[in-house]
């Protein structure tokens, strides 16, 4: 449920021209390496192009740093795992992001195939009617089709996202991306936060991810352990007085994914801080017990852990 704010043309590098001439072409040097992998990876089929870019992920990112982080977290987080599991975890988990990484190139081929899709979202589409929602979604499966399961209730999803500072590289994610969320595309920050709530109230529905690390928000136990998490949504949630939705992608064979949602329960007293605080804990235990189902599937190599 991630996306890229607007910007200018990609052409003309839009606000780039402000930057100081070694980040202009370190952007240009990206956008370059961004568009070249775009023009040879849609010469592909999107299943192989996701097999072979999760094959190279596999192979070559454990020699980054990063693999380290995520057999730590691992550690953490499934202490009862061998070693021996949780790095053959670590290496899905790589071979997962590549096959995501090469499937966002060809986002609008996917989402133009409907037997790509299956959904578990009628009980959701439901308990909210025809009034607003806000949606939190996780790191797993394809979080880049998050908002599928939004579009088969036949609502039109806001996303909500954190900028790149890229504005040429932003321009190409965000035309692969638009369709998704029909509803727009905000970038996070105060001035969004009243409008989110505004929309909220008049029958919007609000599509974010949620699991990552927010030092400003709440710590709360995840996977038994301390964890930071943001209050961001369940407070948009809770203010607004809509439900809170949790959805996932599971990645099933062949580039095709389940999407999956429920309304996450918890106790309304008013008082918003604690409330927000309780709706945080739901769903992040709902997220615990459908990353256990698929730990594979999770991006382990986030900061979550205090």
């Amino acid at each position: 449920m991630t996306a890229t704010r607007q910007s200018g043309n990609a052409s003309d590098g839009g606000g780039d021209a402000r930057l100081p001439w070694v980040l202009r072409l370190r952007h240009g040097a990206e956008w370059a390496g961004l568009s070249a992998v775009l023009a040879i990876f849609r010469l592909l089929s999107v299943t192989t192009a996701a097999r072979l870019m999760g094959k190279a992920w596999r192979m070559l990112a454990p020699f980054n740093k990063r693999h380290r982080r995520a057999l730590d977290n691992l550690e953490r987080a499934l202490p009862d795992l061998s070693p021996e599991q949780r790095d053959a975890i670590a290496r899905a988990m790589w071979d997962n992001l590549g096959q995501i990484a090469a499937e966002t190139l060809q986002l609008d081929r996917i989402v133009a195939d409907p037997d790509r899709f299956d959904y578990d979202v009628e009980d959701v589409k439901k308990a909210v009617g025809d009034g607003g929602a806000v949606i939190v979604s996780m790191h797993s499966g394809n979080w880049e089709v998050a908002s599928m399961g939004g579009l088969a209730c036949g609502w039109e999803p806001v996303g909500v996202y954190k900028a790149l500072k890229n504005q040429r590289t932003e321009t190409v994610l965000r035309g692969l991306r638009a369709r998704l969320y029909p509803g727009g595309l905000l970038p996070k920050g105060h001035d969004t936060a009243r409008r989110l709530l505004t929309m909220a109230r008049n029958g919007g529905r609000i599509a974010m991810l949620a699991d990552l690390q927010d030092r400003r928000g709440a710590v709360i136990p995840f996977f038994g352990r301390d964890a930071y998490a943001t209050l961001f949504p369940a407070s948009i949630a809770c203010a607004a007085q809509v439900p809170l939705i949790a959805c996932r992608v599971v990645r099933l064979p062949h580039s095709r994914f389940r999407i999956e949602a429920r309304v996450v329960e918890f106790e309304r007293t008013g008082d918003r801080r604690s409330d927000a605080e309780r709706a945080t804990r739901a769903y992040h235990d709902l997220f615990e017990a459908w990353i256990r189902e698929h730990p594979q599937q999770w991006m382990w190599i986030m900061r979550k852990w205090r």
